[in-house]
């Protein structure tokens, strides 16, 4: 392994330190390096604190050594003025002779601006190094730039005869909730709530599980919640609005007018288009990333539209015989983990 693919995957690993918590900003990591020794690193700040390079300058006890050192970072640093200054201001300051970066910031507000100011106060900057991984490790950021909607995860459980849930006769007789399932996969699902900044889930979901679509079984913050509403059927005392999270109900009610304090409703037409809509209005209200857990209708109509990154799809150990049919996805660009006795089967949409 090259000397800068070793230290740039050290700014990768460090970059997921922010996972969940930086968002809509990006994660970036960031060492920095003086004689063949790392004598800095930072990562991403929760939104609105420091940026990985600063972090990283701002960890080093002999400032000095900076003019002879070098700065690696996954992702361009930023050249305008937001939350904080802008980091290559900051490098510019301390003479850092050279800076490694491992792809472009694709925001406008930057997309090369940073690199060539960079390079105007007389920095040796070399880019990019390990591509690939730094734009995965950063891909809700960039496809929020790039294709303008959030980067969006399909996520369902479904039984080894291809069911998402038993018919509704069967509910009616046995004691909910019906997992398909194992404890240790439905933590792991926590887990993912936690990375992502939003969740959504359509109608029949919100009623018929009345979920609450937190991190209860992991350390970490609830990622806002979102459900399709159309005809606004989930009732007032449903977890879903009970004002413990940031909820979004979309809604083609136009006679809403803040139902529930604290829920924010959006008026939107539920035709072929529903996907984009949301898409839409997500990248509006700044969402980078949303996790989609059902139900089926929901699920397909994301599918359908191809707007959708990845897909997670859990099957579980369990048999239904009869009730409603998982999503239906044609990729076969996957690969398998054993959880257990369950299976976690992920698609990415490449």
């Amino acid at each position: 392994m090259k000397i800068h693919e070793k230290y740039m995957l050290r700014c990768i690993e460090l970059g997921k330190n922010g996972l969940g918590n930086t968002a809509p900003n990006p994660m970036v990591g960031s060492v920095i390096v003086y004689n063949n020794k790392i004598i800095g690193e930072g990562y991403t700040s929760p939104y609105g604190g420091s940026h990985a390079e600063v972090s990283a300058i701002n960890s080093i006890t002999d400032i000095s050594l900076l003019k002879e050192a070098t700065l690696y970072v996954t992702l361009e640093p930023c050249s305008h003025y937001g939350k904080t200054p802008p980091c290559a201001d900051l490098i510019i300051k301390h003479q850092i002779k050279t800076v490694v970066i491992g792809t472009l910031d694709p925001n406008e507000k930057v997309a090369g601006k940073g690199i060539k100011k960079l390079k105007e106060a007389g920095c040796n900057v070399i880019t990019p190094i390990l591509e690939k991984e730094c734009k995965e490790h950063h891909k809700r950021f960039l496809t929020f730039f790039t294709k303008k909607r959030p980067y969006i995860i399909l996520k369902w459980a479904e039984t080894k005869d291809g069911f998402i849930a038993p018919n509704s006769s069967k509910r009616k007789v046995t004691p909910e909730p019906f997992w398909i399932t194992n404890t240790f996969s439905r933590q792991i699902v926590h887990k993912w709530r936690a990375e992502e900044q939003a969740i959504l889930v359509g109608t029949n979901t919100a009623i018929q599980d009345n979920p609450k679509l937190d991190t209860r079984k992991w350390k970490g913050k609830n990622p806002t919640r979102i459900v399709l509403d159309k005809n606004l059927k989930v009732k007032q005392d449903f977890h879903l609005l009970d004002n413990k999270t940031n909820t979004i109900v979309f809604t083609e009610n136009k006679l809403v007018k803040n139902i529930i304090p604290n829920i924010n409703y959006e008026i939107v037409s539920f035709d072929a288009s529903l996907a984009k809509h949301i898409c839409n209005s997500l990248h509006r209200r700044n969402i980078n990333s949303v996790i989609i857990e059902g139900g089926t209708k929901t699920i397909q109509t994301f599918i359908d539209s191809k707007l959708w990154d990845e897909a997670r799809i859990f099957i579980g150990n369990t048999s239904f015989k009869e009730g409603i049919k998982a999503p239906i996805i044609n990729n076969e660009k996957g690969h398998t983990k054993q959880l257990l006795k369950d299976q976690l089967y992920i698609i990415k949409n490449d």
